[in-house]
């Protein structure tokens, strides 16, 4: 919505009522009607500003929302197959050298 700027609304207001037969002329009757015409508008503009304010910071928690759903129920991915172990090279399955240990007799 526009803000709404001061004056504009007394002024629409004194034209509806002369266009209804009622001339507001000036003295204290006009005076006060147009300082509320002046409130009115002044309370209009800090609710839009409120409201406008209160929308986007819904909209911010409706985002982060969706996100938590999204987290939430998105399809889990495959579990990593599971491999077996490799069996650790026993010292009698080592590779042989080439030295090797003779006995000796007696």
């Amino acid at each position: 919505m526009k803000k709404i700027n001061e004056g504009e609304l007394f002024g629409h207001l004194s034209s509806f009522l002369k266009d209804k037969g009622i001339e507001l002329k000036a003295g204290t009757y006009t005076q006060r009607i147009e300082q509320g015409c002046s409130l009115l508008s002044s309370a209009i503009n800090v609710s839009q500003k409120g409201i406008k304010r209160a929308q986007a910071e819904a909209a911010k928690k409706i985002d982060e929302m969706r996100q938590v759903i999204h987290e939430k129920t998105a399809p889990q991915p495959p579990p990593a197959p599971k491999t077996k172990p490799q069996p650790k090279a026993n010292k009698r399955s080592a590779p042989k050298t080439g030295l090797r240990r003779t006995r000796k007799a007696g």
